[in-house]
């Protein structure tokens, strides 16, 4: 019997030669893997993640307000940026390659926050402004059209290579993004870590959430999260696709890339991992350089203060 996850990486790679993929990928991911979906455990993540951004903001920035922020990777719902909305930030700009989201998306959104407001959920993860709270409630009273829906939450969707971004220097105060590095080769990834550096303001911060586990395994629990560290580079372009793409970096990739795009990191909490699951795989010699340790961490978060 064919693994799951062998399948799925079949669907995906076909469907990234199609016309609209990421639509197609969509309706996949909707009704085969159930994977875009706003569960409370999804929306819950992501309001976790905008809390400990937050908290990196308040604890590494230098104390001036929350006024423009930058997202890399907007996906099916802004929850992170809805979270700074109501925290009070001013612009709350996100760049992604296209857009996934939609006005019906986002107003499930805001129903969302509205409920865990309601039943108090919601200050265990964020501090929120009481008229930026009535304005969600206005909003979802009479549902509008995407444009005028971002222009009201003060969000800007930026779409397209995000490396040439149309922003001045040093106008954005906080740069952060979540389980996104892991899907951008490194090549790329090193053109937007420099052009981080251009926009984030003297005194600003970047938060960096990456995830290096298989994602294959988060839909299969039949393989590690590991499985992915067996495969040679030219098997692995033969498995990866262009929808969902896997960069295979380790720990070790990544804090090289922040030291070559000169940017410092100022804090670094990692998960390790498991070793002796680590161990189950044979892993390819290019990733042998590294430790088991460096190879096994799961996720990272790296902090930076401009």
């Amino acid at each position: 019997m064919i693994k799951k996850w062998i399948l799925k990486a079949i669907v995906q790679k076909t469907i990234s030669f199609l016309p609209q993929a990421y639509r197609i990928n969509y309706f996949f991911q909707k009704y085969v893997t159930k994977g875009v979906q706003l569960s409370d455990a999804y929306f819950e993540d992501r309001l976790g993640h905008a809390k400990t951004h937050l908290e990196a903001w308040e604890k590494y920035s230098d104390g001036k307000p929350l006024r423009a922020t930058l997202e890399l990777g907007a996906g099916w719902y802004p929850v992170v940026p809805l979270a700074f909305y109501l925290y009070g930030a001013e612009t709350i700009r996100t760049a992604d390659i296209a857009r996934l989201t939609n006005a019906r998306h986002i107003q499930t959104t805001i129903r969302k926050f509205l409920m865990y407001a309601k039943d108090g959920r919601l200050s265990g993860f964020i501090k929120t402004q009481p008229e930026r709270l009535e304005q969600l409630h206005a909003i979802i009273e009479k549902p509008i059209d995407f444009e005028p829906l971002t222009r009201a939450l003060n969000i800007e969707y930026l779409i397209g290579d995000a490396r040439h971004l149309p922003l001045p220097d040093g106008s954005i105060d906080l740069v952060h993004s979540n389980n996104t590095f892991e899907h951008i080769y490194p090549d790329i990834l090193a053109g937007l870590l420099r052009e981080f550096k251009r926009v984030v303001r003297p005194g600003g911060v970047q938060s960096h959430f990456i995830d290096l586990s298989d994602h294959f395994a988060h839909f299969d629990p039949s393989i590690t999260i590991y499985n992915f560290l067996r495969f040679s580079p030219a098997a692995w372009r033969w498995i990866d696709n262009s929808i969902q793409p896997l960069n295979r970096l380790r720990i070790t990739d990544y804090r090289r890339l922040f030291r070559e795009a000169g940017i410092p990191v100022d804090a670094e909490m990692l998960r390790p991992g498991n070793v002796e699951a680590l161990r189950t795989v044979p892993v390819d010699p290019i990733f042998r350089s590294n430790s088991e340790t460096e190879n096994a961490v799961s996720h990272g978060h790296f902090i930076s203060r401009e």
